[in-house]
């Protein structure tokens, strides 16, 4: 199944449903091939050529997904979080080397403001019939001949999250891109029968391959509202027969705890095989809820921007799901290797490392993360873990966030998942404080789903945790930071707490 973005939609029937906008615009293959080809075509005329990179700052929907696949298919997307400052656009457009910025008619207003003078401004409208329209007030560079890109072109560049360095930009080629669909494709047996609700933003990996790409690939409908809302999310999964669906734990639990509130049994969805979850952990107990809650199979993924997103994944049933793994390799080479490169056995815990075309080649322009990051062809995850005798990869954490109690490396996961098994808790994360006495010690931040005393928490974990495991401070808050792809800053809390 290797394509090129321009040859993806072919995966489709011409009349078959391609992408369906739930306030009433819906387009099939044939016609989304067709919008694709004229705007591209419009974007060569504007002088946007292989090589090219062009931001895109517009919120998930039709308009989206065919500009982001008019331009991978001759260019390099640069997808931009709409919500960015002026300071952070600036970074980006620069950092990127944008040509060209695609904004709404109408908004994005800061994005503008941020782009020099030598960067095309592109606006972009859609009427309710799902016709687009590009424009732009200058005419900075000549028209290039259309071409349609190689798979070793680069068709996408994304940021890493940049929690505690500088975002690194990583390059994405048509032929990563094409691997990670096939191995996410195979490991779900997805089909062109298979409908996905895509609620993940489309300025991060794990909504645009998992959700778009891979339904797109395998010549499946995309059911794409333009946020995600826990109250409409199951009246919209059922009236389009939703067959499969990705998020982050985040989201689950908002699913869960919508789904508690109501009165009454969850109704069923009889198209729905399985859940997804990916980009954060996946606690066990919020694992168990959505099964009990929903009857379908739960399937935590592993997956990062560098290896175009998924790694590893619990299997669909009758293989075996187990619970606080993240599953078994789907079609890259997973191994442990200690600080000094040496490949660890069956249960000994290390970095995680990846092989597979799915893995960037190096990130852009930086030569001294590719130096850090890449061991004799392996590339270095920065995520600790162990793989059991039956190919179960178990994360552990992050190294870069793991605790040095006096000697002793504390995984903050473990705490986690401890906090939040209990039913009070809604999310928590634990994190390093300086310790006078330890060097580093634990505290904890929580957002309680009901009233509890952070003594009793404390008594709690007591009966799960190593003495020198529980958190010294249990803070009480109204709301945890997350990226926005809905990873829990964990360094965010610390940083807060530690200058407070």
């Amino acid at each position: 199944m290797e394509f090129t973005i321009s040859r993806l939609l072919d995966s489709g029937g011409p009349t078959d449903l391609a992408i369906v906008d739930p306030n009433g615009t819906a387009i099939d293959y044939a016609c989304l091939r067709n919008k694709v080809e004229i705007l591209a075509h419009q974007l060569s005329d504007w002088g946007i050529s292989s090589g090219d990179r062009v931001a895109i700052v517009l919120p998930n929907g039709l308009e989206m997904i065919t500009l982001f696949l008019s331009v991978s298919s001759i260019a390099t997307a640069c997808p931009l979080n709409p919500a960015y400052t002026k300071e952070e656009f600036a970074f980006y457009l620069d950092d990127t080397g944008a040509k060209a910025l695609i904004v709404p008619e109408d908004g994005a207003d800061v994005a503008r403001e941020a782009c020099s003078d030598d960067i095309l401004i592109i606006s972009s409208s859609i009427d309710s019939n799902g016709n687009l329209n590009l424009f732009s007030h200058s005419d900075l560079f000549p028209k290039s001949e259309y071409k349609l890109a190689e798979p070793d072109d680069v068709a996408l560049v994304l940021h890493t999250s940049g929690t505690t360095s500088r975002p690194k930009r990583v390059p994405l080629t048509h032929s990563n891109l094409s691997a990670s669909v096939k191995n996410i494709a195979e490991s779900y047996q997805l089909t062109s029968k298979d409908i996905t609700l895509c609620v993940m933003p489309l300025f991060h990996v794990h909504g645009i391959v998992a959700s778009l790409l891979t339904t797109l690939g395998t010549g499946g409908t995309v059911i794409i509202p333009n946020s995600f809302d826990a109250i409409k999310f199951w009246d919209l999964a059922k009236s389009h027969k939703v067959s499969w669906f990705t998020a982050v734990p985040s989201m689950h639990n908002a699913l869960v705890n919508r789904a508690k509130r109501r009165s009454g049994a969850v109704e069923k969805n009889p198209n729905l095989r399985f859940i997804r979850s990916c980009s954060s952990s996946l606690a066990p107990t919020l694992m168990s809820d959505l099964e009990d809650l929903f009857e379908v199979p739960v399937l935590e993924a592993y997956g990062m921007t560098e290896a175009a997103h998924q790694m590893a994944s619990n299997p669909l049933p009758p293989g075996i799901r187990k619970s606080g793994t993240v599953g078994i390799s789907t079609g890259v080479e997973i191994a442990i290797m200690n600080d000094e490169g040496v490949m660890l056995d069956v249960g000994e815990i290390g970095e995680i490392v990846i092989q597979g075309s799915n893995v960037v080649s190096g990130y852009e322009s930086n030569p001294q993360a590719n130096l850090d990051s890449y061991d004799s062809g392996w590339f270095r995850t920065g995520d600790q873990g162990f793989i059991d005798d039956k190919g179960y990869l178990t994360l552990t954490g992050r190294i870069k966030e793991l605790i040095n109690r006096s000697g002793e490396k504390i995984a903050p996961r473990e705490i986690d998942e401890v906090l939040m098994s209990h039913p009070c808790v809604e999310e928590a994360v634990a994190f390093a404080v300086p310790s006078n006495v330890h060097g580093e010690d634990v505290n904890a931040a929580v957002l309680l789903a009901e009233d509890i005393s952070t003594a009793e928490l404390k008594r709690f974990c007591r009966t799960r945790l190593a003495p020198f495991k529980i958190p010294r401070t249990i803070h009480v808050v109204s709301e945890i930071p997350k990226t926005a792809s809905g990873k829990l800053q964990r360094r965010m809390v610390a940083d807060h707490f530690n200058k407070n």
